[in-house]
């Protein structure tokens, strides 16, 4: 599940991630497959907010970039927050569409014990609150580097709140 750090990546419209393993225009994700593994593929892209990985050192998880599986760690975006969507500006050419939560599986519990819950929460109504990322699609292929901008542009109101893919 972890990924290693690069310099960059290589986003393929309506792909995915060059080489990942998730890469394809049908789900790849394993029960997704046994499910309909002709259905679209909603999770091209893992995104998560560094901030995370803040909250969790400070329960005692020491999770670095990538480990979670994530393909793109971000800073000062409130992805979580983001709606259904909403179009990422990604560096200079890449552009990623949000389409949903990513849902935190028990593989999480492999790296650490008691992680995939640590990234599972419940709001003031007892909801489920997932805080392991979002997914995306590409809608135009681009190199993604290290530290590279992100421009947020928000769909139109009104806004639907993500859900998990």
């Amino acid at each position: 599940m972890a990924k290693a750090c690069q310099q960059c990546i290589r986003l393929v419209e309506g792909l995915g991630v060059d080489g990942d393993a998730h890469s394809g225009a049908t789900v790849k994700h394993r029960s997704r497959v046994r499910q309909a593994p002709s259905q679209p593929n909603l999770r091209q892209v893992h995104l998560i907010h560094a901030e995370l990985h803040d909250e969790l050192r400070v329960k005692g998880f020491e999770i670095a970039p990538g480990q979670m599986g994530e393909n793109i760690t971000t800073r000062g975006i409130d992805l979580l927050a983001l709606p259904k969507g909403t179009v990422l500006h990604i560096g200079d050419e890449a552009i990623v569409e949000v389409t949903g939560l990513r849902n935190p599986c028990a593989q999480l519990d492999g790296l650490y014990p008691g992680l995939m819950n640590a990234v599972l929460d419940r709001d003031a109504e007892g909801s489920l609150v997932r805080k392991a990322g979002i997914m995306g699609v590409v809608l135009k292929s681009g190199t993604v580097k290290r530290n590279d901008p992100i421009t947020v542009r928000l769909p139109k109101k009104p806004f639907e709140k993500l859900d998990r893919v």
